[in-house]
């Protein structure tokens, strides 16, 4: 009996890919923004959590021609793998980002302020560094 085959977790991806990974990863940073500004720290944190994951696939994108498409708790680790310098940067961003996720999308409870700034404020960082990592592999 043969052992079962391990589904791939990533796929492939191109320069063009991490462009609009970036692009993705800004506009849920504005709505991550604009909702901690009008005091909707679900949105805030929910949109921080999509900017963070996205900046994530744009960086390894842009360093290793790959996305993670396992499961999210798995994707820091492929990240501080595949994604040089700016994927061990922002590793731990996402660590905290995405214990969010289920809360903001699923759990009645609020999101405390703080929270929220906290999210909103690692996404800031994460989609900053993708830029960087985007622009060098454009030139």
């Amino acid at each position: 009996m043969m052992a079962a085959r391990r589904p791939m977790q990533t796929r492939p991806a191109s320069t063009a890919d991490a462009g609009a990974y970036v692009d993705k990863a800004r506009e849920f940073l504005r709505g991550a923004e604009d909702s901690l500004g009008l005091g909707n720290r679900v949105a805030a944190a929910g949109n921080a959590v999509h900017a963070g994951i996205d900046a994530a696939d744009a960086i390894t994108a842009a360093r290793a021609a790959v996305v993670w498409k396992g499961e999210h708790s798995q994707s820091p680790a492929h990240l501080e793998k595949v994604g040089g310098e700016e994927g061990r940067k922002v590793a731990p961003h996402l660590r905290r980002l995405l214990p969010l996720k289920n809360r903001a999308k699923y759990d009645p409870d609020p999101i405390a302020a703080p929270e929220a700034k906290a999210a909103v404020t690692a996404a800031v960082r994460m989609v900053r560094i993708a830029e960087q990592a985007v622009r060098q592999v454009e030139r």
